[in-house]
């Protein structure tokens, strides 16, 4: 009846670890993940050689770098989904305080590789983006305050969860790096509304957001560059998003067809942030299409497993990553086809990017462990009051 109900898996007894991990983990998710990675390679080998090329590199250099990439992000995927919540969380809530602590550092000791916002520690022969990192780690933080406050005597988890987010969001936006700022707020607010927050405080923090953003319109010149360029009625054709979109109107529904496509000569960006255009001009609505599916099946299939799940930290948490993938995509495609103003952020598993791919892996590598099958308990326990154990 519990598995009836609930769809858990009880542990055998004496099961190998491997064949219970198979047993109990989102296998459409995995492959979901996989076939994205793969359209990253595929639109990575059509992308990166231009760049390649002006930089004097082999024609394949960033592709290459991405395969390696891929495979550290996809070891840090396989080993965090066979952690169990405990043991997420307690790793979440260190790595949390080491992100933040390496984002404080940033303006003192990062760099801005001449695009204006300081996000990067450069070591040479790599860089790493520390906002990356700290999403999936900010995410189990919070997570774990708001739990706690729902337990008899906690600790007012969701004041400090509130007061934590403002902080993370404030050293974001110094950078400036208003897209990740806007990311991890929003990240917070479903938690929070998952978590039972009442309507008139999201209504508030809403309120909060839109005069933080007219401040920073007014304070940033960073900032409002992109907000006035995105309010343009007139697209420049020789910005970014004029080449991304014309890209994507080229495209149609089946592309131009596989290396005929022109936006990847054009675009500095073409193997990162747009990529989306690269994807429409040379394979059309069709491969965008895909890609937007493959990130909904990950995204849905989670929520219905969260909706399923009893304990309030592996709901929130799991609530907060899977939004946050999904969200992040949409940023992405929204930028290129002109209904966002431009964020500069990656499109998760699909662009190039190091700290992006193996901070996206350590992210779905915890979704994926939070959305595991468990056993839940007796339904009886669930009508006498939930005083079931696991």
């Amino acid at each position: 009846m519990t598995e009836m109900v609930y769809g858990a898996a009880p542990r055998q007894e004496g099961e190998p670890i491997l064949p219970r991990w198979w047993r109990t983990i989102d296998r459409w998710s995995i492959s979901s993940i996989l076939l994205l990675f793969a359209v990253g390679i595929l639109l990575g080998l059509a992308a990166s050689p231009p760049l390649a090329e002006r930089n004097g590199l082999a024609p394949f250099h960033y592709v290459e770098r991405q395969v390696v990439f891929g495979l550290a992000a996809f070891m840090v995927m396989f080993v965090t989904t066979m952690l169990g919540p405990q043991m997420l969380r307690r790793l979440g809530v260190i790595g949390f305080f080491l992100a933040f602590a390496a984002l404080v550092m940033l303006p003192a000791f990062g760099t801005d590789f001449g695009k204006g916002a300081v996000r990067w520690f450069s070591f040479g022969f790599a860089s790493v983006q520390p906002s990356e990192f700290l999403k999936p780690v900010f995410v189990i933080t919070v997570a774990w305050l708001m739990a706690a406050s729902q337990e008899i005597g906690g600790p007012p988890g969701k004041a400090m969860s509130l007061a934590l987010t403002l902080v993370v969001v404030t050293f974001l936006a110094m950078q400036p790096d208003f897209g990740q700022a806007a990311l991890v707020m929003f990240g917070w607010g479903v938690m929070y509304f998952v978590g039972g927050a009442p309507y008139t405080l999201i209504l508030a923090v809403a309120a909060v957001v839109v005069f933080g953003g007219m401040l920073a319109y007014q304070n940033s010149e960073h900032f409002a560059r992109r907000i006035d360029g995105f309010l343009n009625p007139e697209v420049d054709p020789t910005t970014q998003l004029g080449y991304a979109t014309n890209a994507i109107r080229e495209g149609g529904f089946f592309g131009v067809g596989v290396g005929e496509g022109q936006v990847k000569w054009s675009l500095p960006d073409a193997h990162t942030d747009f990529i989306i255009a690269v994807a429409a001009e040379e394979y059309g609505l069709v491969l965008v299409l895909l890609i937007i599916g493959l990130y909904a099946i990950v995204v849905a299939r989670s929520f219905i497993r969260l909706v399923q799940e009893r304990d309030p930290f592996i709901r929130l948490a799991g609530t907060g990553l899977a939004a946050m993938l999904g969200v992040q995509a949409l940023i992405n495609m929204g930028v290129a086809v002109r209904l966002l103003p431009a964020k500069g952020m990656t499109l998760p598993f699909v662009s190039y990017g190091g700290s992006s791919l193996i901070a996206t892996g350590l992210a779905v590598g915890m979704l994926l462990a939070f959305t595991r099958t468990r056993p839940q308990g007796r339904i009886g326990d669930i009508l006498a009051g939930g005083r079931g154990g696991r």
